[in-house]
């Protein structure tokens, strides 16, 4: 007897070739291994290194003598510190990364450019809301308040129309551990040109691990990429 399976894709990857574009934007046929690995590295421990500041995303382009990183936040104030002071400590540390990635043997000189991006509306980013559901489970606020709340300040502003939260793991730390979701109006994830952002956070308590996803729905968009529709 054969057994069902679901297939489960990512919907930013499921929209790439319409509405959405690599995080990690370059081209190199002979180091391209050595390249992706670095991205991964580095993404990874700016995410981790930068969670009080809200990044909705970290993006990556290359030439041949530039590298530039892109670091959207909610909280630029905290990144950029007085004068400029924290975008050069910033730069600093990531030069000193990437050497401890290619473990002293860097293959060639290149430039570090270092973009600051604010956003505007932080409760239409998924990434920044999950954060800030990771932040108040954390503090051990109840978990049910925490959705309603996160539920709340997504749907009442004007560019969202549908918005899904869903909690994973010993919430209020229960015995057993169980799956907690709420909703509120329409995603449709089997949508191409629905204008979905997905986002997935672990929140590290005293009773264990809970995950924390958010998809918010912000209407349709067509191929001319200005055509937005508003159900």
């Amino acid at each position: 007897m054969l057994s069902k399976m679901t297939h489960r894709v990512h919907p930013y990857i499921f929209r790439m070739s319409q509405l959405t574009t690599w995080q990690s934007r370059w081209f190199n046929k002979k180091k391209q291994r050595e390249y992706l690995k670095e991205d991964t590295l580095l993404r990874e421990w700016l995410e981790k290194k930068l969670v009080a500041s809200h990044v909705k995303s970290i993006e990556i382009e290359r030439s041949p003598n530039i590298m530039s990183i892109f670091i959207k936040t909610s909280r630029p104030g905290i990144l950029i510190g007085r004068g400029g002071e924290g975008v050069g400590k910033l730069k600093s540390e990531i030069e000193k990364k990437i050497v401890k990635i290619w473990k002293g043997k860097i293959p060639e000189k290149r430039e570090i450019k270092l973009n600051i991006e604010e956003v505007r509306s932080p409760e239409t980013s998924a990434a920044i809301v999950a954060q800030m559901m990771v932040d108040d489970l954390i503090k051990r606020t109840p978990f049910r308040r925490v959705m309603k709340q996160m539920i709340e300040k997504v749907s009442s502003n004007r560019e969202v129309k549908g918005v899904k939260i869903a909690l994973k793991g010993r919430l209020d730390g229960a015995e057993m551990a169980r799956y907690e979701w709420l909703k509120r109006g329409r995603i449709p994830l089997q949508t191409f040109r629905a204008d979905i952002d997905y986002a997935s956070k672990t929140a590290h308590t005293t009773y264990g691990t809970i995950g924390v996803k958010v998809w918010i729905y912000k209407g349709d968009i067509f191929a001319d990429k200005s055509a937005k529709i508003n159900n």
